[in-house]
């Protein structure tokens, strides 16, 4: 039977510390209000102020990981206290909280999205539609014609009397010969697969599906003045796409098969059906956009460092952290699947840098190169010394 304490914090008092690994429950604020403090806080970042109905501690608490902020009591507070295995169970018994939570973490993607988009390439781009011709011209001149093809598909469907139309036919027509794009139309199909270095979806495209990985690895990118950051890379088990079902608004990034992918679709009815009939993946849902926020929140922190190296090794801690591997132990090695440019694309490092950058990073003693795949031969280093670099930035 599922039993829920409720807890008090006095004014000034700490609920959760950022950094700390005690992350196993999180709370529901019942009265008063609290203040969000992040040592990294981006400049001219608003204050976040939380009170109730509002969540602390809940994306560190399911994903798993350690506090991603300070949380303060501005007041006398009081709060539901919710432990990470008496989630499956509050699902059952009270849908519209995980509902809740599930599209707070929505809302929070969307906006960190754009905070890293900023950060990394100094700049935003609006969700409109005449954005997918920008996309398609990024990877046709890149010379990624599979991917570009789809994009030029979808800005032409989107905008027929659109700025570039002339061009995008032109453009369609010469790649549609050769290309191996498919689905560029949804379809009824519950598991679709999708050949290596072709587009599932595209950034300001309208869809109803969301995605579950069934075989292969998924690249989740944003286009913006003609460069590219990788925002996450996915792989079997993971989610993605789930914002367009949750918000209905236009995707907020780019999803494409890093290597050949075997997908199931989630369209709005059977997500309906989930919600109601199987709360544990509703509880894996949760959990998987709750460790891709904290992903993001680190990302933030990675946008934020000045030297090139430094954002290589500190991209390569977050690699390492995300798979949870046991630090304590000496000599954790971890092989990558992720080559060098793969890890200088995910920083937004500009392509007339990345020669230079991966350069030293070939130098570097916390790396190896195996195959072409990066390996970390001493993971705790690693992780060690990617802390300096974050706190010699603060």
């Amino acid at each position: 039977m599922l039993q829920l304490s409720f807890v008090n914090f006095r004014k000034g008092s700490y609920l959760v510390v950022e950094g700390k690994s005690e992350s196993d429950r999180f709370f529901i604020i019942q009265s008063g209000n609290v203040r969000a403090v992040k040592a990294t806080d981006t400049p001219g970042g608003s204050v976040k102020i939380l009170g109730p109905g509002d969540f602390v501690g809940v994306i560190p608490c399911m994903s798993g990981h350690s506090q991603i902020e300070t949380i303060i009591a501005l007041t006398d507070v009081t709060g539901i206290s919710v432990r990470r295995d008496q989630y499956p169970e509050l699902i059952m018994r009270n849908t519209p909280i995980a509902m809740k939570i599930i599209r707070s973490f929505a809302n929070s993607m969307r906006s960190m999205n754009e905070t890293l988009t900023k950060l990394t390439l100094n700049n935003v781009v609006a969700d409109t539609p005449e954005h997918m011709f920008d996309v398609a011209e990024f990877y046709d001149k890149s010379g990624f014609s599979d991917i570009a093809i789809y994009a030029y598909y979808q800005y032409l469907k989107a905008c027929p009397r659109g700025t570039y139309v002339e061009k995008a036919k032109e453009r369609f027509i010469v790649l549609k010969a050769r290309t191996h794009a498919v689905f560029f139309e949804s379809t009824p199909d519950l598991l679709r697969v999708y050949p290596k270095n072709t587009m599932i979806f595209s950034e300001s495209q309208s869809g109803p599906d969301m995605f579950i990985i069934q075989d292969g690895q998924v690249k989740i990118s944003k286009v913006v003045n003609n460069n590219e950051v990788t925002l996450a890379m996915l792989k079997k088990g993971d989610m993605f796409g789930e914002m367009a079902l949750l918000e209905n608004k236009p995707r907020s990034a780019s999803a494409i098969a890093h290597d050949q992918c075997k997908l199931m679709v989630v369209n709005r009815q059977n997500f309906d059906l989930m919600v109601a009939t199987q709360p544990q993946l509703i509880a894996r849902l949760t959990t998987m956009l709750a460790d891709r926020l904290w992903s993001m929140y680190r990302q933030i922190d990675n946008a934020n460092l000045k030297d090139p190296l430094h954002k290589l090794i500190d991209m390569l801690a977050l690699q390492v952290e995300k798979t949870k591997l046991n630090l304590t132990q000496a000599n954790v090695q971890y092989q990558s699947d992720l080559t060098a440019y793969d890890v200088a694309n995910m920083c937004g490092i500009p392509k007339e840098q990345q020669a230079e950058s991966l350069l030293r990073l070939q130098s570097d003693s916390h790396v190896r190169f195996v195959n072409g795949k990066i390996l970390v031969p001493d993971c705790t280093e690693l992780v060690k010394q990617a802390a300096f670099y974050r706190k010699q930035n603060v």
